[in-house]
């Protein structure tokens, strides 16, 4: 939960902070809520529509992770931090909209648990 929102803060730098903080922010929050043990299921739903569009987006897209796959033999995304190259700063995003993904599944999962656990 505090490296999302670390995360967050570090997007401030960002082509596109607008986008990227309310992103981890959200993921944040619902990770925050699991702790309490208040789950969201239709803010787990929400995310995972969201997170997946986008993604699905930047892997089409023209300059996406199938332009850096097929175009650019999938060039390294770690050489430096600063993606002066759309296909790697398009191809990170993806990836970190999947690593978000798999967090907000590992909750839904978790939220799934301890209600069945509740229900025993």
């Amino acid at each position: 939960m505090r490296d999302l929102i670390v995360f967050a803060a570090l997007q401030y730098n960002d082509p596109d902070p607008y986008i990227w903080m309310p992103i981890y922010l959200y993921s944040s929050f619902l990770c925050y809520k699991a702790s309490q043990k208040h789950f969201y299921r239709q803010g787990y739903i929400i995310g995972l529509v969201v997170y997946g569009l986008y993604a699905a987006y930047l892997f089409f897209d023209k300059t996406g992770v199938l332009d850096w796959v097929r175009e650019h033999n999938s060039e390294s995304m770690v050489q430096t931090m600063k993606a002066t190259k759309p296909w790697i700063e398009e191809s990170r995003e993806f990836f970190g909209l999947v690593i978000l993904m798999v967090i907000i599944a590992i909750n839904w999962l978790y939220m799934k648990r301890v209600r069945q656990k509740d229900d025993a």
